[in-house]
């Protein structure tokens, strides 16, 4: 286990492809920490992409990785299909882990790593980078000191474009390789920091379909979500979206914040709008002295504390289960018709092995027949398998 007294955190970075440059410059500009390995199975990536990041050795697979060289904690940067395997591999040798979202591709994988986990000196934080800019860290402050009053109504939207050239990449689009469409792969950033703001969710009601791109998995979801306090917030994920935005508004008791951007947010996408007689809070708001967006950075900055400390990093497994458990139950509800609750995706539950319950319904979706979910032999029967 890593002791910072020691020496730096060495770290090693499985997968080199795009994302992996995101935390290579997020890991470059924390103190103590050293690059030591870059991981691909195609070795001429992973020699370019250590090149760029001045990396002393490359490796083919984390056992050579280790092999060759102590390491404390692993990035893997690679197609969510190898996402859990990697992470189990990992933390089997009790390093700590920092995954890519999806952290996995099923309720019953995210079980599976929290297992593993618990047996394991190592850790596992979630990259769910939206929590960490000091917008959100705003909006908390003021929740926790009462400020805002009761949450109340949201919207939290990811209207997003993705060509066909971008779904005809061989792992995309598939439920075995990315576990869903944008529900999964985009809006789950944005509905992370709507459930991170406005607390525990309690159930949903959702429609998703596949209406403009070739790919087994949705390409739009919606969803009404009631929370625990009695909120209720629409959810939109789509990447069939001309005018791409990112948007999350919360109407408190005594103020509406509301935020835009596209992939990422600093003070400046934020605005609070206090509610009448509450006119101080705009003060509070524009008091703020600081400003670190959103990002893998300041991620990265928050685990490395924690670990400095002896603690558990966040985003933990227990931390991001809520959001996993959310995307399932928007996709058990679209594919039922039913309002689905909070804990009712367990052990037996169609929609607990894999986010379509086995079904693929919007493989099955023709052309012809737009927005048409096509029936399946056995769909009568999903939920809680006998």
């Amino acid at each position: 286990m890593w002791n910072p007294h020691a020496g730096a955190l060495r770290v090693g970075i499985i997968g080199t492809g795009g994302i992996a440059h995101a935390h290579a410059d997020a890991l470059s500009t924390q103190e103590n920490v050293e690059l030591a390995v870059a991981v691909d199975l195609d070795a001429g990536r992973s020699e370019e992409f250590a090149s760029k990041w001045a990396i002393q050795r490359t490796a083919s697979d984390l056992c050579t990785a280790v092999a060759n060289g102590e390491l404390d904690l692993v990035a893997i940067c690679t197609p969510p299909a190898s996402h859990v395997s990697l992470a189990l591999e990992a933390l089997a040798l009790d390093l700590h882990v920092v995954i890519e979202k999806p952290p996995a591709l099923s309720l019953e994988q995210m079980h599976t790593l929290m297992k593993a986990e618990a047996v394991s000196r190592g850790s596992v934080s979630c990259v769910f980078q939206h929590r960490f800019g000091t917008g959100a860290q705003r909006v908390l402050a003021l929740q926790e000191a009462g400020r805002l009053g009761r949450p109340l109504v949201g919207t939290c939207n990811t209207l997003w474009f993705r060509n066909q050239a971008y779904f005809d990449v061989p792992w995309r689009g598939l439920w075995d390789v990315e576990g869903g469409g944008p529900t999964m792969g985009h809006g789950i950033h944005q509905f992370d920091l709507l459930v991170h703001l406005f607390g525990p969710w309690q159930e949903v009601t959702a429609f998703a379909s596949k209406l403009a791109r070739k790919t087994d998995t949705e390409d739009v979801s919606a969803g009404v979500v009631r929370f625990e306090s009695g909120a209720i917030a629409t959810v939109m994920n789509s990447v069939i979206s001309p005018r791409e935005t990112s948007q999350l508004r919360l109407d408190f008791e005594h103020a509406t914040v509301e935020l835009e951007h596209l992939y990422g947010y600093d003070n400046d996408h934020w605005t609070l709008t206090p509610a009448p007689g509450s006119e101080e809070l705009a003060q509070l708001w524009a008091a703020a002295e600081t400003n670190i967006p959103s990002g893998h950075s300041a991620q990265y900055g928050v685990i490395l504390e924690h670990l400095k400390a002896g603690d558990v990093p966040p985003v933990s497994l227990a931390g991001a289960h809520p959001t996993m458990e959310l995307a399932a139950a928007i996709y058990a509800s679209s594919i039922t018709g039913k309002t689905i609750s909070r804990g009712e995706i367990g052990e037996g539950h169609s929609f607990f092995t894999r986010m379509d319950g086995n079904l693929e319904p919007w493989k099955q979706q023709t052309a012809e027949e737009p927005g048409k979910v096509a029936p399946k032999q056995g769909a009568e029967k999903v939920g809680a398998d006998a």
